[in-house]
């Protein structure tokens, strides 16, 4: 047991040299000139150099789309299927929420109508 706490007591001194390293990355833009300016964050992410061809040919042919484009427009699509796929849930549950109101109302009403009616001399004095 004496030999074992001594191994720890060592190895523990040998833990105590460590080093630290930042791992965040610098931010070179000037972000506050951008937003000053109505500039997105990022200047790479939207331009003519990221959203036109790299070259076009000089018959008129089209152009084959960048890999990047292409990864852009998939990513487009997806998100516009996606706003249509979440406002159509949207608008169901708008039109079943009316709907369960209406129910609701319907359910008093016929409540109402169905209770006891005022009988005999009652009858007569509501008249």
């Amino acid at each position: 047991m004496n030999q074992i706490s001594r191994l720890c007591i060592r190895n523990t001194g040998l833990i105590t040299a460590q080093r630290h390293v930042a791992l965040t990355a610098v931010r070179s833009i000037d972000q506050k000139w951008r937003a000053a300016k109505g500039l997105q964050e990022n200047p790479n992410a939207f331009g003519p150099l990221t959203n036109l061809p790299d070259y076009t040919f000089l018959d008129g042919r089209t152009t084959p789309l960048g890999s990047n484009q292409k990864k852009r427009l998939m990513k487009q699509q997806e998100i516009a299927a996606k706003i249509v796929e979440l406002s159509s849930e949207l608008d169901f549950a708008k039109q079943r929420h009316e709907r369960l109101k209406a129910a609701a109302q319907a359910d008093k009403e016929r409540i109402m109508q169905n209770k006891l009616k005022p009988k005999g001399h009652l009858l007569l004095k509501k008249k």
